[in-house]
């Protein structure tokens, strides 16, 4: 039997993911250190209703609310023996709320990082690693997510633990990682890294999320598609942009991209070959209901170039930019925020 994931993925030339998570939940009342997941027991109406304006936005592709639901990231809130009960709630509450849209939409079960350090530079043994991510996978099976979505990763080690243990599950699996400190992600990997990495490891899809904005965003699925193995069965990527830049107004963080900016970007991403596109931090419904029509009014059009993508959404790094040429560059910390004059 055809997973749904896959299913879609065959039935339409792309697939509209959601927006953000914390910036809806925000809106709702969530402090600022609190955990999103505990929202899954305690208030899953409003759980449900942020999963609901993303459908009426138009997603094809909504993500869990279990970003941060491993047992060490759940261990930071006393609630590390809530795995099983907090994913299953996150992925349930989700598939109640497609079963009655009228339409096909997929359950993403999200994992992210677990904030630990791996050995021997941290405490956290590989094994418990692959076992912490197949404790959380197997939950958001079980509350019926249709497909593992690993997120906003840095290091290839912890991408290669978290698919091990989402390979205990039955689903299909994807990854994406940030690439957020000059055109690599915090760890150094960069695009043809990361296509190496999805080739060895056979998932069903990877891409990029979060990072330092949307022009970033469509560079990295430039690089990836021109850095994919030439014996390698074309990849499906995914590109979730922030939207815009945080910027600190009257105490909060606000993100300046506007619902047109993020339009464009929808399409400049597609046409630059993803087949996933969606919204990062700060990606509100309206970006998506834009991002929709946008997509399905607008025709696909050639590879955009670096340059389409700076003039269209603003400069991007030095390191994406060496990436795009083929050449080489030493990455530094000190240099992710440098941009072409």
């Amino acid at each position: 039997m055809t997973n749904p994931f896959e299913q879609l993925l065959d039935e339409k030339e792309f697939l509209l993911a959601d927006g953000a998570t914390g910036t809806t939940f925000f809106g709702m009342g969530l402090q600022s250190g609190d955990a999103p997941e505990l929202w899954n027991t305690d208030f899953p109406e409003r759980v449900a209703s942020h999963y609901q304006a993303f459908i009426d936005a138009g997603s094809d592709l909504i993500l869990s609310n279990s970003f941060g639901g491993t047992r060490y990231r759940l261990k930071l809130h006393k609630a590390q023996d809530r795995v099983a009960e907090l994913n299953i709630a996150a992925a349930a509450i989700l598939r109640d709320t497609v079963a009655n849209c009228g339409r096909q939409v997929i359950v993403a079960g999200s994992i992210g990082p677990t904030g630990e350090i791996l050995a021997p530079l941290g405490t956290l043994e590989p094994e418990d690693a692959i076992t912490a991510f197949a404790e959380q996978a197997l939950a958001l099976e079980q509350g019926g997510a249709d497909v593992i979505w690993i997120e906003t990763m840095s290091s290839q080690e912890e991408v290669e633990l978290a698919v091990r243990g989402a390979q205990q599950t039955s689903l299909p699996i994807v990854f994406t990682m940030s690439f957020d400190t000059n055109g690599r992600t915090m760890m150094g990997v960069g695009a043809a890294d990361m296509m190496s990495l999805h080739h060895r490891l056979g998932v069903h899809a990877c891409g990029t999320n979060c990072g330092i904005g949307a022009s970033e965003v469509v560079a990295a699925i430039l690089n990836m598609q021109s850095s994919k193995p030439a014996t390698a069965q074309a990849p499906v990527l995914v590109a979730k942009a922030n939207c815009g830049i945080p910027e600190f107004i009257d105490g909060e963080i606000h993100y300046n991209g506007t619902p047109e900016i993020m339009a464009r970007y929808a399409v400049m991403a597609r046409d630059a070959g993803a087949r996933i596109v969606g919204g990062c931090c700060g990606t509100t419904p309206e970006h998506v209901a834009a991002m929709r029509q946008a997509l399905d009014s607008t025709a696909p059009g050639p590879t955009p170039t670096i340059e389409d993508v700076e003039r269209e959404l603003g400069a991007v790094t030095r390191g994406a930019l060496a990436q795009a040429s083929g050449q080489h560059e030493v990455q530094t910390r000190g240099s992710s925020r440098r941009r072409r004059r």
